[in-house]
């Protein structure tokens, strides 16, 4: 079953300008699809489509599953100034219509296993960058949704909560979740991604497992997706 099916045409921020055209794929249940590209390939402005940002979108996205929800992760941790770490959970979670007690499970399980229940009553507008990205990766894995958009969620996480982040999410992917992630990070991504996309110049260049993308990038069957990328971008 997909969780995510994406066929745009073409989209952009202007009238009749589009940035990105023909970008059609799907995320499966449990399946974990890498978006790699270039700086100003069309990877930010896909996943902005993707979520209803742009006006100027022609095509279709299908969300699937149960709920049909998503959590988006930005990799620019969205903050307000005035409220604790707390707050922030408890708003998100009204937002998504969650019980106060599943709330309250779920949300001090997450602190503990990122270690931020001492700083729950603080305002993360004081945090790290480390810290406010573990902020925003408990509230999307606080909503349990059917897909995850998550982008470039290493930026600023140590070693211990890159772990943390990837047992969580390979426990999400086995609940059934799917996931889309954005990511630089191709080392990382070639050990976790089921199927790749990759995109250059608005459009996309190549697309499936490792193997696939080594074929259509013309790379030796051994080649790291470093190589593919480089061939194809």
């Amino acid at each position: 079953m997909d969780v995510l099916t994406v066929d745009i045409k073409q989209a952009g921020y202007e009238e009749r300008n589009p940035v990105i055209r023909d970008i059609s794929f799907n995320v499966g249940a449990g399946e974990l699809v890498g978006l790699i590209g270039p700086n100003g390939a069309g990877k930010s402005t896909t996943v902005k489509s993707i979520l209803g940002l742009l006006r100027h979108v022609e095509g279709t996205i299908e969300f699937g599953g149960e709920s049909k929800r998503y959590a988006y992760v930005p990799e620019q941790p969205v903050l307000y100034e005035y409220m604790t770490l707390w707050e922030h959970l408890q708003l998100a979670a009204a937002a998504f219509g969650l019980e106060e007690q599943v709330f309250a499970e779920r949300a001090n399980k997450l602190l503990d296993r990122f270690r931020l229940q001492g700083d729950r009553d603080r305002l993360p507008t004081g945090f790290s960058k480390g810290m406010q990205q573990k902020m925003m990766l408990i509230i999307g894995f606080m909503l349990e949704p059917d897909i995850y958009v998550v982008d470039e969620p290493f930026v600023g996480l140590d070693p211990r909560a890159t772990r943390d982040f990837l047992a969580l999410l390979e426990a999400e992917r086995e609940r059934g979740a799917g996931v889309l992630m954005s990511t630089h990070v191709l080392d990382t991504a070639e050990r976790i991604c089921n199927r790749f996309l990759l995109v250059n110049t608005g459009s996309v260049v190549a697309q499936g497992t490792l193997d696939e993308v080594r074929d259509q990038a013309g790379c030796a069957a051994d080649a790291p997706l470093f190589d593919c990328f480089y061939a194809l971008t």
